[in-house]
């Protein structure tokens, strides 16, 4: 049975991994994921769970220890934040191409320079390619919700890859929302024991690992773990229909918010999503048909899918809370474009901008991206491509 709290985002992962019990959590402290840490390590000094903490002396050996535990038939995660995620890079990569399902809260912060503490997107994007499965938050409940559904995901042995679990740096991470918690006894259950029928470091079969890879073998590594990837999505809905079942919220790829008939959508992702919300409810009550698309899966990406529920309106805004320095757009920017030409879906789409380094994202910076679609496409006027919104002049 759900029980009423109010929490902010970084208690409710706290929370959940109270819950899961996982057997070992390696962490350094950086803003502001170092919350999740210092809780999980009080649930344990209480008595709480039984998870082997181990405190170390940087990110980049958090991710090592947290890999070496997992090798080791562990279910183990950790946490960080922008120059924590960077600094693990090399060790993401192992992480999934050791096929390693561990998870990661990430709590989305900035990255240098100019140093900042704030909310952007820019450490997760910049992960991206790295093999891992990405879900990020619109709220703490979506962040304790998805969470929950980590490892069930990450474990399935059609997928056995890493997981991060995302959510926006203090909009959700240090700000209190009233939430639903499932009992412990049914995460429990839900998430069950981590028994892997194979891990790298069992020593009933002892097996090289990390030699170097010859050319005739490395490819067909990387394929296969492209094919897990792919395989992931099929994992992820699997996984939200059950979760659905017990907690009675539902889950997808991504979320459509009033696009059944919307001519004008705006896609994004994480918390500014409700805010697009908020704007859409105003105007649809001032008769404007518009919609949002909150995409929850950035890894794998659902290109055919997001192909296919654009396909009947007339424009698209593509937001991106980062920026790829290539000259032409944001990572939101280029791969769903790139998903609606493959699909043959030729409608106008424009990519913008907004609230790097925590730069307040308002209803009306909505409204008046909606208005700009509109004139686009009724009075056939150009747009900018890849324009900053909020941009000081």
């Amino acid at each position: 049975m759900a029980r009423r709290d109010r929490m902010s985002g970084n208690e409710a992962v706290s929370y959940a991994i109270r819950q899961i019990n996982p057997d070992v959590m390696p962490a350094f402290p950086i803003t502001p994921s170092t919350e999740i840490p210092q809780m999980v390590s009080n649930y344990i000094a209480n008595g709480e769970m039984d998870t082997e903490f181990i405190p170390v002396e940087s990110e980049h050996s958090s991710m090592s220890a947290t890999i070496g535990a997992e090798a080791a038939g562990a279910r183990s995660l950790t946490a960080t934040s922008s120059a924590g995620l960077a600094l693990m890079w090399e060790e993401l990569l192992l992480a999934a191409s050791n096929r390693m399902p561990c998870a990661l809260a990430l709590v989305n912060r900035t990255l240098s320079g100019p140093i900042n503490i704030n909310c952007d997107h820019s450490d997760g994007m910049g992960a991206r390619d790295t093999g891992w499965i990405q879900i990020y938050a619109e709220n703490n409940q979506e962040a304790y919700d998805n969470f929950v559904q980590a490892y069930p995901i990450a474990e399935d042995a059609r997928v056995h890859l890493p997981i991060m679990i995302c959510q926006d740096g203090f909009i959700t991470s240090h700000a209190v929302e009233n939430i639903e918690l499932l009992e412990d006894d049914e995460v429990k259950a839900f998430v069950g024991e981590y028994h892997p029928e194979e891990f790298l470091l069992n020593p009933g079969k002892p097996i090289a690992v990390g030699p170097y890879s010859v050319s005739n073998y490395a490819m067909e590594a990387k394929k296969n773990q492209e094919l897990a990837l792919e395989r992931a999505k099929e994992v992820i809905l699997e996984v939200a229909q059950k979760y659905g079942e017990l907690s009675g919220r539902k889950y997808g790829l991504f979320e459509e918010y009033r696009t059944g008939d919307a001519d004008y959508i705006m896609l994004i992702m994480g918390s500014a999503a409700g805010t697009a919300k908020q704007a859409v409810d105003d105007l649809r009550d001032q008769g404007k048909k518009v919609g949002v698309i909150k995409l929850r899966v950035f890894r794998p990406f659902p290109a055919e899918e997001l192909a296919e529920a654009l396909r009947n309106c007339k424009a698209v805004a593509i937001m991106d809370r980062t920026e790829s320095y290539n000259g032409n757009g944001g990572p939101l920017g280029s791969e769903v474009t790139a998903g609606l030409y493959r699909k043959k879906v030729l409608i106008t789409a424009v990519n913008y901008i907004y609230g790097l380094a925590g730069r307040d994202f308002t209803v009306q910076d909505v409204y008046d991206i909606f208005a700009e679609l509109e004139n686009a496409v009724t009075n056939h006027t150009e747009v900018e491509q890849y324009q900053y919104i909020g941009l000081r002049k």
